[in-house]
């Protein structure tokens, strides 16, 4: 039985499991809040030690075939998009390799003409020499899909619901095989079975309630863990930033999630999930991400770009606009323009200064914490 046909029975009859976690995200105190952070502080040195993965998104292409009313990269925005080639998907990684970047996560908007069948595993193979990590941010696929990815030398797959609330989904879902609920909602099984080791999923917190979103979310992050318990599982609840077409964004007071309770859901997940990891990307501000740092996360990313070639330009001098979906090719191009980024960030820093912040704070960034020759040392 598929997480989908159960979600809602979930939330109607919560496990006990559930129901503490939604005793520790109603609302409190200060001493209270001190009280859940020192606790989860305490739970994450305990099982991840003073460590602090970090890791770069590698954006490779912006076309999407989706109509989503919140992101940049949706069909119908008039933006500058273009596809890396694979040389270029290997000048951006190579970038990230000479700053430290031993784990990248290859992100793509959904479209089945650009990236097409055999161009993830193309890059892949060109990145698998010299990154020993390589995780998805993709479209959903089918099973036998997942299987040949990890073949190629994919071990994690990332795939946010958006959000786990179906009328609200429906809404934002326009056009596009994006708007399937059910098959997004069960493609971290389907990736579990084609074998990849890691596996995170989250919600875009700022388009439904925040509280559904967040049971919603503890519900299938506890299904996985019941189903796919060999995955390493990685949690992560992005708030929504500025994008192409809405760079005037402001956030909906009756959905927005506050810093305090973002602190709140970082350590209610710690205290309910002691052994999961918490991702925490560059959408929050500097400051925030510091002092979260410490609390609970596993996982931070350090001078992200959300666009392809946006670390080295590569693929600038392939650009295209699209105005409703179709192609539209420039005439002229000045030199200057570059593809358009699916949103804007908010902590800029670079990865040095990343890892300095985490070294103040006696935490240890962990550039790499894998590699294929520990599978080889086991089956030899």
């Amino acid at each position: 039985m598929a997480f989908s046909s159960t979600l809602q029975d979930a939330l109607d009859r919560p496990s006990p499991l559930l129901r503490r976690f939604q005793s520790l995200i109603e609302p409190c105190d200060d001493a209270r809040l001190r009280a859940l952070t020192h606790e989860a502080r305490a739970l994450t040195r305990r099982h991840f030690g003073r460590t602090m993965r970090l890791f770069a998104p590698l954006y490779v292409s912006n076309e999407c075939v989706n109509n989503c009313t919140y992101c940049g990269f949706s069909r119908d925005n008039p933006i500058l998009r273009t596809t890396l080639s694979v040389d270029q998907v290997v000048r951006e990684a190579r970038h990230l390799h000479g700053l430290g970047f031993r784990n990248i996560l290859l992100v793509a908007g959904e479209h089945p003409k650009f990236v097409s069948d055999g161009y993830l595993q193309e890059c892949l193979d060109a990145l698998r020499p010299f990154i020993p990590t390589l995780a998805l941010e993709v479209g959903p696929m089918e099973d036998p899909q997942y299987a040949e990815i990890v073949s190629h030398g994919a071990e994690g797959l990332v795939v946010y619901q958006e959000t786990y609330d179906q009328a609200t989904y429906e809404q934002l879902h326009t056009a596009g095989p994006k708007k399937r609920f059910d098959w997004r909602l069960d493609c971290p099984e389907r990736a579990y079975k084609g074998g990849f080791r890691r596996i995170g999923i989250g919600a875009l917190f700022g388009l439904a309630g925040w509280k559904k979103e967040a049971l919603s979310l503890a519900a299938h992050l506890e299904y996985l863990f019941k189903h796919c318990w060999k995955a390493q599982l990685t949690v992560a609840f992005p708030r929504m930033r500025p994008y192409a077409g809405n760079y005037q964004y402001t956030p909906d007071p009756d959905l927005f999630l506050s810093d305090r309770v973002l602190i709140q859901l970082v350590a209610a997940f710690r205290l309910v999930f002691p052994q999961v990891g918490i991702v925490l990307s560059t959408r929050e501000p500097g400051p925030l991400r510091d002092a979260l740092a410490p609390i609970g996360i596993t996982q931070m990313s350090a001078g992200a770009r959300t666009e392809p070639g946006g670390y080295t330009g590569a693929g600038h001098d392939d650009l295209h606009l699209t105005v409703r979906g179709r192609r539209v090719e420039m005439e002229s191009q000045s030199g200057c323009e570059r593809a358009t980024e699916q949103f804007k960030i908010s902590d800029a820093r670079g990865p040095a200064e990343i890892a300095s912040m985490l070294r103040g704070q006696g935490l240890e960034p962990v550039w790499k914490d894998w590699d294929e020759a520990i599978l080889n040392s086991v089956s030899a």
